[in-house]
């Protein structure tokens, strides 16, 4: 029987994590590291991302990353086919670059729609069908995506106006259900993590303006902290979470059940 320390350690894996270069990618990328994996860190420009690495790299981790629209084929195979040319294999795929836009539903632009799927769903769909290739060619992967609780209940009191986002993350949810299902007998596990609020450049419109009337909604009183998620995303990456596949864990504080 494997130990505790065996079940979590992820020496000699490769995670590839989009939208890994700050926020709450970067926190789930440093636990990946942290637990022994390689990375390569995905973000939309070099500002972003070239920082990001340097700093994993000066921590000794194993840390390369490209510049990759996630709604592009060709730059999402553009980026598997650099992170097998750069470490041979990919064993973790987290989903996690995503983008919001803000309108009530009645006044909500087309163009804004159909750019919050594209990224949000599609760029997961696409990178999950291009690096699970790589992954069944070896009968082995895990595969993580980042979703919310806006997928899983509507918002009436908060302040929030975003449709779009909603649908993307409920339907990135019933996603990692059916490619869960897919590729069971394949050797890939594919889960979902759904974040309640936490503090980060996406969510601090609305924190300014709701954060006290969002923590009196949370059982736990309080919105996320950091290093909340880094733990949750190593467990699904891991070993240890060996026998789950097309789960959602919600880490809300409660939020989803009061």
């Amino acid at each position: 029987m494997p130990t505790l320390k065996e079940l979590f350690d992820l020496t000699g894996k490769v995670a590839l994590v989009t939208g890994g270069s700050r926020g709450l990618g970067q926190e789930m990328a440093e636990g990946l590291a942290e637990a022994g994996a390689a990375l390569m860190l995905l973000a939309r420009r070099e500002q972003w991302l070239t920082p990001a690495i340097d700093e994993f790299r000066a921590r000794g981790f194993r840390a390369d990353g490209m510049i990759c629209d996630v709604s592009n084929l060709d730059e999402v195979q553009a980026t598997v086919d650099k992170t097998i040319e750069t470490y041979g294999q990919i064993d973790i795929l987290v989903n996690n670059a995503g983008v919001s836009w803000g309108q009530p539903i009645e006044e909500h632009a087309l163009d804004k729609w159909e750019m919050v799927l594209k990224i949000n769903l599609t760029g997961a769909f696409l990178f999950s069908q291009r690096a699970g290739r790589e992954m069944l060619k070896r009968r082995s992967g895990t595969i993580i995506n980042v979703a919310s609780v806006a997928g899983l209940k509507g918002s009436m009191e908060n302040g929030q106006h975003i449709v779009s986002y909603v649908a993307a993350k409920g339907g990135m949810i019933a996603m990692t259900r059916e490619f869960a299902a897919k590729w069971a007998r394949r050797g890939i596990r594919v889960n979902a993590i759904a974040p309640g609020f936490f503090p980060s450049r996406m969510t601090e419109k609305i924190l300014a303006q709701a954060q006290a009337q969002i923590e009196a909604g949370a059982p736990m009183g309080r919105v996320g902290a950091a290093g909340e998620l880094k733990g949750v995303a190593v467990f699904l990456a891991a070993a240890a979470s060996g026998y789950i596949t097309g789960q959602t864990i919600v880490v809300d504080g409660g939020s989803t059940i009061a």
